[in-house]
């Protein structure tokens, strides 16, 4: 479908003020529980608007424990927005939901700039549309965007830092540097990947280590709780273990489990006949890390719903995308319902249907995973090859 991309912005825009009509439900009820819940309009934005004294004016990271779980840019961004916008849980949602909107449609602009055919499927995705302000992710995922493009576009410095700074934000884009890494090998550029390396990892040093030097047991938690965590919401480990299925030493097995999965996707980009692209292996890669994942946030729709996009080729892909979609959909609706039930709602969804949900909606990731990477082994044309020459013929 060729869509221009004033028809995307203004599609982008129009599911954020949808997304918002959702969550406004709890911002008029005082996002109480179970109704909350019920209404599936849980944020995490005024839930730790004074969890972590952020309604104080406290610094996110000299709180102690009560310093926010998050990398730095990100408490950056909690705490300066509690700062700037005036005070109450209800100004703070609705202030940082504006900065998400803008972001929202900001990624959808990159993401038409990489794959245009296909970026008008963004705002209509239901499951994105319906996570949109659940939490701040999309500070990260719109820097990720742009070192994704800057990277394809052979601007490597650029995209080096963009990945410092998502990294500083949230930290799922380091696994990016494994694509980047194998890129830059079949193009026989390694010491173009040191530079690119060296580059990622002094932007996230002077970032990090002005607080890490003056709040060190603020910053060390975030690092701390995922380091520790048990199998936790969302997860295929939460799941089995509600199936009877409680394997010991998680930590471990969801490592190994993730060791296993990168080494099968390192030598599918390797033996694949043309050097691939970032954005065709950015999905990839993410679908691996949040399958094996000791938690799977139900906002990580976020992340992977433009991945998939500009990983597309054709619209062979369309069937997968919209299944998953209904996946992450169903998954959206199960856990709110599954929390409403044990937090006193009378109607509700039992653990055992909750975790089939789970089960479901890492399934049909992994099968768009699987159904992209056959598509991409099979075609003779490779997104590195008409990434942006394609971007000429839509106004």
């Amino acid at each position: 479908m060729r869509v221009t991309s004033r028809v995307v912005l203004l599609l982008a825009l129009f599911a954020s003020l949808i997304s918002f009509v959702k969550f406004n439900h709890c911002a008029n009820t005082g996002w109480q529980g179970p109704d909350q819940y019920i209404h599936a309009c849980y944020s995490d934005i005024p839930a730790l608007y004074s969890e972590r004294e952020l309604d104080k004016g406290v610094w996110a990271y000299s709180s102690g424990n009560k310093s926010v779980e998050y990398p730095v840019i990100q408490g950056a961004v909690m705490w300066l927005s509690a700062k700037v916008i005036p005070a109450g849980v209800a100004n703070y949602f609705y202030g940082s939901a504006i900065l998400l909107a803008l972001l929202f449609i900001f990624i959808a602009f990159i993401t038409f700039k990489i794959r245009p055919e296909f970026t008008y499927l963004l705002p209509l995705a239901p499951a994105m549309v319906a996570s949109l302000y659940i939490n701040w992710d999309l500070w990260a995922i719109a820097t990720m965007m742009l070192a994704i493009y800057w990277f394809d576009k052979k601007a490597e410095f650029a995209s080096a830092v963009a990945l410092g700074i998502a990294i500083s934000t949230k930290f799922l884009p380091v696994f990016l540097l494994i694509p980047i890494a194998i890129i830059f090998f079949r193009q026989e550029k390694i010491s173009k990947f040191f530079k690119y390396l060296a580059i990622s990892i002094a932007v996230f040093l002077s970032i990090n280590l002005p607080v890490a030097l003056t709040t060190p047991e603020g910053w060390w938690r975030f690092y701390s709780m995922n380091l520790h965590r048990g199998s936790d919401w969302g997860s295929i480990w939460y799941a089995l273990s509600n199936f009877g299925i409680d394997l010991t030493h998680q930590n471990y097995l969801s490592v190994l489990t993730l060791l296993i999965g990168l080494t099968a996707l390192t030598i599918y980009l390797l033996q694949l006949r043309a050097v691939p692209s970032l954005a065709q292996a950015a999905f990839l890669v993410m679908v691996v890390v949040m399958a094996a994942s000791k938690v799977y946030s139900p906002q990580y729709v976020l992340w992977l719903t433009p991945l998939a996009l500009i990983a597309m080729i054709d619209k062979g892909e369309l069937r997968a995308f919209w299944f998953w979609q209904g996946a992450e959909l169903i998954y959206h609706i199960a856990i709110w319902q599954h929390l409403a039930l044990i937090t006193g709602a009378a109607f509700g969804l039992p653990v055992i249907a909750y975790s089939g949900a789970i089960l479901l909606r890492i399934g049909a990731s992994i099968l768009l995973a699987v159904r992209l990477a056959a598509r991409q082994q099979s075609s003779r044309v490779f997104p590195s090859e008409f990434l942006f020459s394609t971007t000429q013929s839509y106004p």
